[in-house]
């Protein structure tokens, strides 16, 4: 197998993110027509629940194997490597069948925190089944991403990438297939259907882990001496596993946290502001599901980012090279500058269109989603930040950053809910709000931090600003003006045509307005790729 570097890894890795990702908003379109609002809305009960668990019983493991496998491996330290990853899968089944447990036993008490008094709409019932279906899920995907993570250790970026597709097709099929088996030709009820759509996370997992099973035998390590590691050793790299899990955890739990709390103290504050339930829910399933699955699109960039940076940085600390980590922490900012906000801000303008594409005609989806794009792209770069503080070992300041950011979301979703409403702005606006400062808080305090005390220099970041602010410029006025013209288009077919061709045009001026800029951040890469595809 063929090993990646940190920029080729991260473009495989954000390329097998995005494909996926890319499905995952692709069959949202179907499934809508099949469950409607209110499946959508019962769907994204399970599925926030699912992540939050998941994300516990796999304790932040898989990135923090990925960081323990470079960092062995640049030490030549083989023999811990192994021993690493074997203590590590025992570890990860204990925390997969809490998880499990919990999930299936105290299904209908979560299903209560979620919805509360609310009636009319799905109902505890619903929602407990559904959350136990996705649970066994639980069981596999921890596995999964564990050899996913001890390849990327080793730069065998690829294979773990497409491990990815192949989970996300299956998932697919299982949803798509499953749910309008249900509904459809066996005639049962919605409740049915998403439980068989959530159970397709553990079909896709499962046939995933097969295919990975297969490329970590082909894993080559050196061979070392046959003396088993002391206790001592043993229990050294047991206490760096569960070190360097939990700020992986602590990052990830408080990501879902702040998606778990949106959506159930939104659900509190329009049913205070005497929303219908019906409107509650369409609102909620935009928040989890529908808008959320658009959303991807720019936090697969993160993620695709952060599965090359941890190892990387974490390599690069291990040697005491601080020029390269210094330098990729301001490739991060970059990559968020330039790739990450101005497709956020496009698809914020083209809101109604993109919307009336995936979904038909919504007064609140274009509503909504003209905003959560936006906080998606500050989500992205908390990842992307988070990721490389892991990858230096600075659990501390994730600890504070992360626990600061997500308390002062807490505190500020229901009042900015209930203010927004006085002041005669959109209510749902209050928690998106309320998201957008914890996450500023987040990531202020780590960049301030790293500049201080580690003597982190943005220099190199900051003098590209101004010239990147006159390109945001001029694309948002251009996009402005043709999202006025093409808002009389009706036809889905006729819009699709109508965006990629303004899309394309678009991308091409701003890359010919960055060019210096965006070839350097990418090394020429993508200026490498046209080239060959010339000469070829």
């Amino acid at each position: 197998m063929k090993k990646s570097g940190f920029l080729e890894g991260a473009f495989i890795a954000t390329l097998a993110i995005f494909f996926t990702k890319f499905l995952g908003i692709i069959y949202v379109i179907p499934f809508y027509s099949i469950v409607g609002s209110q499946g959508g809305a019962l769907y994204g009960y399970a599925y926030n629940i699912y992540n939050l668990f998941l994300i516990i019983s796999s304790a932040g493991i898989p990135l923090a194997i990925s960081k323990l496998t470079s960092e062995y491996n640049a030490l030549k330290m083989y023999k811990e490597k192994e021993y690493m990853f074997k203590a590590a899968k025992k570890i990860i089944n204990i925390f997969s069948i809490i998880s499990f447990l919990i999930c299936l036993i105290f299904a209908p008490y979560i299903a209560k925190i979620i919805i509360g008094d609310i009636t009319g709409g799905n109902t505890i019932q619903d929602i407990a089944f559904v959350i136990r279906c996705v649970s066994f899920a639980i069981l596999i995907v921890p596995l999964l991403s564990i050899s996913r993570g001890y390849l990327q250790g080793h730069g065998y970026i690829r294979p773990a990438s497409f491990s990815q597709v192949i989970e996300q097709v299956v998932r697919i099929a299982v949803i798509l297939g499953g749910s309008y088996l249900v509904l459809n030709i066996l005639h049962l009820n919605l409740k049915t259907a998403i439980g068989v759509a959530v159970f397709g996370a553990c079909a896709g997992a499962l046939v995933a882990y097969i295919y990975l099973i297969n490329k970590l035998i082909k894993v080559k390590t050196p061979k070392t001496n046959k003396e088993d590691l002391r206790k001592e050793e043993k229990k050294v790299i047991i206490n760096k596993i569960i070190a360097y899990s939990i700020p992986f955890i602590i990052t990830n739990v408080a990501n879902s946290l702040y998606n778990s709390t949106d959506m159930i103290l939104l659900i509190r504050g329009l049913n205070i502001l005497k929303f219908t339930t019906n409107d509650i829910e369409t609102i909620s399933s935009i928040f989890t599901t529908w808008g959320s699955k658009l959303n991807t699109i720019i936090t697969s960039i993160a993620a695709g980012l952060a599965i090359s940076l941890v190892p990387s940085i974490s390599s690069s600390n291990a040697k005491g090279d601080y020029e390269d980590i210094n330098d990729k922490f301001n490739k991060t900012i970059q990559i968020f500058l330039y790739i990450a906000l101005p497709l956020a801000i496009f698809m914020s303008i083209f809101s109604k269109q993109i919307w009336h594409i995936f979904y038909g005609n919504s007064f609140y989806g274009p509503i909504i989603f003209r905003y959560s794009i936006l906080i998606a792209a500050v989500d992205a770069l908390y990842i992307m930040i988070c990721n490389g503080l892991q990858g230096l070992n600075k659990s501390k300041l994730i600890y504070i950053s992360v626990g600061t950011g997500l308390l002062i979301n807490l505190c500020l979703d229901i009042p900015l809910i209930l203010l927004f409403h006085k002041i005669n702005i959109y209510p749902y606006y209050g928690a998106t709000t309320a998201t957008l400062i914890g996450y500023l808080i987040s990531l202020i305090i780590p960049l301030i931090i790293l500049k201080k005390k580690y003597h982190m220099n943005y220099k190199n970041t900051l003098s590209k600003i101004p010239k990147l602010l006159i390109s945001y410029i001029i694309i948002i006025l251009i996009s402005l003006v043709y999202s006025s013209i093409i808002n009389i288009v009706e036809r889905r077919l006729l819009l699709i045509i109508l965006i990629g061709l303004y899309g394309i045009t678009i991308l091409l001026l701003y890359y010919y307005l960055n060019m210096r800029e965006i070839n350097e951040i990418t090394e020429n890469k993508l200026l490498k790729l046209f080239k060959r595809k010339k000469r070829d």
